[in-house]
């Protein structure tokens, strides 16, 4: 599909952790089989922050490199929104430290307040903040040639030890380059959106009364023969979270950076949101019945919590589209399984079930598959290396995808690419745009997976003492980067006030 609309996006950059565990090791850990994690996800590298990075740094980082390698002027950006589910501060946006950290690193050459006319804002919701940000930003930029827009996704993604989401941690930040005539990708204007409040994956305000606390306080003590130290000890070295107290971090907070989450049904959140944002696009752009949306679409790109997500999650809208077209009733005789219906199952659980085996059935067959490595299978690579990184997954995908084709000099000039993209809670948004005769020397610029193999390896201790917060020296030296330096823990009007430095 073709728009008179030009305007997407011109650049990219990515900063991820210098420090990276390896899949293997947590497996061994955990007594997981390796197999089950790297073959059945995709997992292979897990990118963390070091105990100098949060996500202010790691934006900062990516904004910069972005400054940096398209000689930008900080005085004719616009806006800098930034999309995080791992913001710093309930009040204060974490964009506006971003910004701070750039006003120091650019004064010399542009002046003390050369970012003093731009706009920032954090945007969260969930994984899919970062598109709310290019979307907001692509309609701002559209108004005006003379309007550049920086939006910039950073998060990290962490979960309890020990839990069924642990695997799939990854961390870093994306920066995004959004004006007119762009060299890399001009964005439709046209975006299918599907919306629902469900409680799939969340990060609640936990409460607890001071009784709950004292109460908690004494019954561990009292269990543990009345020795604070032992207690304190105990509590510590415990993967187990079992009441307020009993958390594997050093510093209680009740804010926790850790999600409540229901895995199983944060899959069918996705599938089902992704299925009617796809539908509520077609029906946008007016395609025909008897048309298959994703045969002009040269490659498909996804928010993938993990790598294989989007292979997993995909298969019935493929199957849709087969319909469409006529070609479902001969790869459906292929099938062990027909497709169930609704109507011959008592039990909502027990549909839900069948209607899984099926789809995963469909992802087995020689059509899904060879559709999978030409449209997907590219998006997949970085997502491997790096883990889920929450708001920043989708972009990933995106730079992933376009670094290996430019690579591969594939001929995808004025060609259409599809992205789809979730956040929990919860919201799709499908969306596409146009490869421009620039992108692929813009592509060949990220160097993404040069950087992948700069990083350095860190033990399970290492890794276990980062996760907890125990960790309080940096497992590398920061160089060229910025750095938390301080957070202010005196009583008063600067508690909690975070100083960064560029560590040149």
């Amino acid at each position: 599909m073709k728009t008179t609309q030009t305007v997407g996006i011109d650049d990219m950059a990515l900063y991820v952790p210098s420090i990276y565990f390896d899949i293997k090791d947590l497996a061994e850990a955990r007594g997981i089989e390796y197999a089950k994690l790297n073959k059945g996800l995709g997992l292979t590298h897990m990118a963390l922050p070091d105990a100098h990075e949060d996500a202010a740094t790691m934006a900062a980082n990516a904004v910069a490199e972005l400054i940096d390698k398209n000689n930008l002027n900080p005085t004719t950006i616009g806006r800098i929104y930034l999309g995080t589910e791992s913001a710093l501060d309930g009040a204060k946006p974490t964009a506006t430290y971003v910004m701070g950290m750039l006003e120091q690193r650019y004064a010399a050459e542009y002046g003390k307040n050369c970012f003093n006319h731009c706009d920032v804002i954090d945007m969260t919701f969930a994984c899919v903040g970062g598109v709310d940000a290019m979307h907001n930003t692509i309609d701002w930029a559209s108004k005006s040639k003379d309007r550049i827009g920086i939006v910039v996704t950073s998060d990290n993604a962490k979960y309890e030890l020990a839990s069924t989401g642990e695997y799939t941690q990854g961390a870093g930040a994306i920066a995004l380059l959004i004006k007119q005539n762009p060299r890399l990708l001009a964005i439709h204007d046209i975006w299918g959106v599907g919306t629902k409040s469900v409680h799939d994956f969340f990060k609640p305000k936990r409460r607890a009364t001071k009784e709950q606390i004292i109460h908690e306080v004494f019954e561990l003590i009292a269990h543990k023969n009345g020795s604070l130290k032992y207690l304190i000890e105990k509590l510590e070295a415990s993967l187990e979270v079992n009441g307020i107290l009993d958390t594997n971090d050093v510093e209680l907070s009740l804010h926790k950076d850790t999600p409540v989450f229901d895995g199983q049904y944060s899959n069918q959140c996705y599938q089902d949101r992704i299925g009617e944002a796809f539908e509520h696009y077609r029906k946008q752009a007016k395609i025909a019945n008897d048309t298959a949306l994703i045969d002009s679409w040269q490659r498909l790109v996804f928010h993938l919590p993990y790598a294989f997500h989007g292979k997993r999650i995909f298969s019935e809208i493929y199957m849709w589209e087969q319909k469409r077209k006529g070609t479902w009733e001969a790869m459906e005789a292929q099938l062990d399984i027909k497709e169930p219906k609704q109507e011959e199952f008592d039990e909502e659980a027990a549909y839900l079930k069948a209607k899984g085996k099926f789809l995963r059935g469909i992802t087995k067959t020689a059509e899904y598959r060879a559709f999978v490595t030409e449209k997907m299978e590219k998006g997949q690579r970085a997502s491997s290396l790096v883990g889920n990184m929450y708001a920043c997954s989708i972009f990933l995908s995106l730079m992933s995808t376009l670094e290996v084709d430019a690579v591969e000099n594939q001929n995808l000039t004025g060609k259409d690419i599809g992205l789809i993209g979730y956040g929990s809670g919860s919201k799709s948004k499908v969306f596409s745009g146009t490869l421009q005769p620039q992108w692929k020397e813009v592509a060949n610029s990220f160097k993404i997976f040069e950087k992948m193999k700069q990083r350095s390896p860190i033990d399970y201790a290492t890794y276990e003492n980062l996760h907890k917060g125990a960790k309080k020296d940096s497992s590398l030296v920061p160089n060229h980067e910025f750095a938390l330096a301080h957070i202010e823990t005196e009583k008063g009007v600067r508690e909690g006030a975070r100083s960064y430095e560029w560590m040149a």
